[in-house]
């Protein structure tokens, strides 16, 4: 490809160093520029975004707008309806957000939409149910820059049961546990709906799920780029009368699950197709103690299909290993690539 094709290619989008676009193409003597905050300044002086998706939440999104705008003027508050039958969208309007909407059903497709629609510095990622300390964000925000973090996750600390229940509260503690145990011990409280992001992570993440499973991938992004990121702690709300959770305890706790269960796979495919390679050779092995017994004995293998199952699961475990050796590779390859498009984006520091 000539020149001439790649140059406009290359700054389609205006100087690529100073919005933070890949720097391929620029010379290699040139540093890259960093978004440099002064700590005495206010959050006025950066871009900040907060990012409110919604579904039939008319009761809860106008007073989840106020306290954001009370607790951090400056920043622009964007409400995504995702096919609210409510007054949603004119509720939010009302209140003084920017209003746009996704067709898409599913809070995965919500949060995909703002994060490549939305450019700022900074994001705060907060549910539009009135339950989450609006407070608090500018603390976060503030710790996000000082300590040069990319991911801040928001711990859910209430003391009344209705605004937590046990049972999303157990259910939340065995997965965040099992993401722990697979892929790193930092996060308590994964499912969260408050979080706090770096514009770096915001454009580097690929955002493939569609429902609640969303909050599961954003932490494993982060944890597997081993992004510089922290838990924090905010208070936790019932919700207002008359506003119901979406979220099903069963069905989209198996949602969750199953995209642990694809994660691993693709993220960690030696362990997946290893484990599961292992597990065939053990119950193979097991298949074939009568009939190593009867063989020794008289010589003869009087069970052929039991001899030909065993086989069978042998080889099919032995290829299961070298396919998740080969996929191993491509996985490192590919995190490579996540890697390099999550360094070309701007971060943001604190002036020295």
């Amino acid at each position: 490809m000539s020149n001439d094709i790649l140059q406009p290619l290359l700054l389609r989008q205006g100087n690529p160093g100073l919005r933070g676009e890949s720097l391929r193409g620029e010379r290699p003597d040139i540093a890259r520029p960093v978004l440099n905050i002064d700590r005495s300044q206010s959050l006025d002086e950066i871009r900040l975004a907060v990012l409110i998706p919604c579904y039939n939440e008319e009761v809860a999104v106008g007073a989840t707008v106020e306290m954001f705008r009370n607790a951090i003027p400056g920043a622009t508050i964007y409400v995504y309806d995702n096919n609210s039958v409510d007054n949603t969208r004119e509720v939010a309007a009302a209140a003084g957000a920017v209003v746009k909407h996704e067709s898409r059903q599913g809070k995965g497709n919500v949060v995909r939409r703002m994060f490549a629609d939305v450019d700022a510095d900074v994001y705060v990622l907060v549910d539009g149910d009135a339950t989450y300390d609006a407070e608090a964000a500018p603390r976060l925000v503030k710790r996000l820059i000082d300590e040069e973090l990319d991911f801040l996750n928001v711990e859910r600390l209430s003391e009344h049961v209705e605004a937590y229940r046990r049972g999303h509260r157990l259910g939340n503690r065995i997965l965040s546990g099992l993401v722990e145990s697979i892929f790193g011990r930092q996060f308590r409280d994964m499912l969260s709906g408050y979080k706090v992001f770096s514009r770096r992570f915001v454009k580097s993440f690929p955002a493939m799920s569609r429902g609640f499973e969303i909050e599961t991938e954003l932490t494993v992004h982060a944890l597997e780029l081993r992004m510089p990121c922290a838990e924090d702690v905010a208070p936790y709300r019932e919700r207002p009368a008359g506003s119901t959770s979406k979220l099903s305890t069963y069905r989209d706790g198996f949602r969750i699950l199953m995209l642990i269960a694809s994660l691993v796979k693709s993220e960690h495919p030696l362990q997946f197709f290893g484990a599961a390679g292992f597990g065939l050779i053990i119950v193979a092995a097991l298949l074939s103690i009568p009939l190593v017994e009867t063989y020794i004995e008289t010589g003869l293998v009087p069970r052929i299909p039991t001899a030909v199952l065993v086989v069978g699961m042998v080889t099919v475990g032995l290829l299961s290993w070298f396919a998740g050796l080969i996929l191993d590779v491509v996985t490192t390859a590919r995190q490579e690539a996540k890697r390099l498009a999550y360094l070309s984006f701007v971060p943001v520091r604190k002036k020295r």
